[in-house]
């Protein structure tokens, strides 16, 4: 059933803003509503970047949607769960994948071994690769109903990579043309009969669903970048599901239509551990116990963000259990030091952030300047070292849905998005262990054991961690509330 205004585990509107969403859904399409429920009507965030190749960030679009699938999916654990695939197994650097009998594709075509191999292979030999296969080398080969698929090292994560929207198994039309093309040819319960640029995209039912015919006639969706605007389609009836509230439009809607879901995403001040004041881990550990993190939730996101405790937070629920006390270091005296935070503007809650850390710095005996721009004009200095400290908001899980990749890039000697600068022996063989451990409990407590290890060192201080908020009209009916967003509509959603 629909989940009412709470926080799930795991001004007013004006009229001109109204006049933005007149028109916005029509009535109900190619089935008109009745006969099993209305079609459903989602006002979605960001407009498609790449007309929608799976190959791209869109990739989750089409997840979200339920027309494109792949061959694993991933439970609230992370845990690879059989989906076009029933079963694999490893053998080294190969794995081989059973593929699902009796799966058609909404051209008609039969899901076999060849197919699945196409599409993973136009994936591996893409340009630029999608984001999952960065600095993975994959080759798929198909042998009467299975996969098997040859990585250069060995792997533990390939089934968790095959989760990935990225890596969804179309039909052999969609990748006719320059860019692949998802329009009717997918496997999922609703068929991907319409898009109109960026403006909006239309679903149908597909009756010949493998995994059984879907409650609702089809989908409507319309892209509504304005938040308010997103939110006004809620409050007068236009949009069954809208992606994304805003914070500040969360307050002004009826409670009971909204629901904050935890994200894997930390908004963490990151410290300069090679040079300059933070260099001294006693005053990494100052800056550590100046900040009230209670009072920026409160504060900059008004009650809606989760207070972090470590790295990990409430979307990846197995993290907390596992965690222990962190041995630290002493705070020291700053007396008067100078220091300069750098954050961005794109993300509009970081300069508020900002300017709060600001004083709770200041209050502890740092002097503070802050330096604010847009990501684009800041990252190269950020990544080169050449602030004291720097506030980002984080994805901790990347595409495989596990936690190891962000924690090697951000803190490895070797990691690519170092932003502390950090280079210390412990942590790294913390996090080689990580990411070596195959899936599973023991890799959970290899990642825990990895995330005691960077905040043993106050390289990073995590703040908080974010919420998304989602809204659901009263008549929703099992509409997905997905940590991860890669599921919205599910075959069981409807609308009464």
């Amino acid at each position: 059933m629909r989940v009412p205004a709470r926080f799930v585990p795991l001004t007013a509107v004006t009229t001109a803003t109204s006049a933005l969403l007149t028109g916005c859904f029509s009535a109900a399409g190619p089935e008109e509503a009745g006969s099993e429920g209305k079609r459903i009507r989602i006002a979605m965030m960001l407009p498609p970047r790449s007309a929608l190749s799976p190959l791209s960030d869109d990739a989750f679009k089409l997840s979200r949607w339920s027309t494109a699938e792949t061959l694993v999916k991933l439970n609230a654990e992370g845990d690879a769960q059989p989906a076009l695939a029933t079963e694999w197994k490893q053998s080294g650097k190969t794995w081989t994948f059973t593929i699902r009998d009796g799966v058609t594709f909404h051209d008609g075509t039969k899901l076999t071994s060849e197919a699945v191999v196409n599409s993973l292979t136009e994936a591996a030999t893409a340009s630029p690769k999608p984001r999952i296969l960065d600095g993975v080398e994959l080759t798929a080969k198909s042998d009467g109903d299975t996969v098997t698929v040859t990585t250069a090292v060995e792997d533990p994560l390939v089934p968790q990579r095959l989760s990935s929207p990225q890596l969804s198994i179309l039909a052999a039309k969609a990748y006719k043309g320059k860019t692949v093309n998802p329009l009717g040819a997918g496997t999922g319960p609703f068929e991907l009969t319409k898009v109109n640029g960026t403006s909006s995209a239309a679903l149908d039912r597909y009756d010949d669903y493998w995994g059984g015919k879907a409650k609702a006639p089809g989908i409507d969706v319309k892209f509504v970048p304005d938040g308010t605007a997103r939110a006004a389609s809620l409050r007068s009836g236009e949009a069954d599901i809208v992606e994304a509230v805003p914070v500040s439009q969360a307050a002004v809607l009826d409670q009971d239509l909204i629901t904050e879901v935890p994200m894997p995403r930390t908004n963490t001040l990151y410290l300069n551990t090679e040079k300059g004041v933070f260099k001294d881990a006693s005053l990494r550990a100052a800056a550590r116990e100046a900040i009230d993190a209670e009072s920026i939730v409160k504060g900059v996101y008004e009650g809606r963000a989760d207070v972090a405790k470590g790295l990990l937070g409430p979307a990846l629920p197995w993290a907390a259990d596992l965690r222990s006390t962190v041995e630290r270091a002493k705070a020291g005296d700053p007396s008067g030091k100078s220091i300069t935070i750098g954050t961005f503007t794109d993300r509009a809650e970081l300069p508020e952030v900002a300017a709060t850390l600001q004083q709770q710095l200041q209050k502890a005996g740092f002097k503070v300047k802050l330096d604010v721009r847009e990501y684009a004009n800041i990252e190269s200095d950020a990544l080169a070292g050449e602030f004291d400290a720097f506030i980002l908001s984080r994805a901790t899980v990347l595409d495989s849905g596990d936690p190891a990749a962000y924690l090697y890039s951000d803190f490895a000697s070797d990691g690519s998005f170092n932003l502390s600068q950090l280079a210390d022996k412990t942590v790294d063989a913390a996090l080689d262990r990580a990411s070596d451990t195959p899936a599973g409990d023991a890799r959970r407590k290899a990642v825990i054991g990895a995330e005691a290890a960077v905040l043993g060192t106050d390289a990073a201080v995590p703040m908080l961690h974010e919420r998304v908020i989602q809204g659901d009209a009263a008549g929703v009916v099992d509409v997905a509330h997905d940590p991860r967003e890669r599921e919205l509509v599910t075959a069981d959603t409807y609308v009464r």
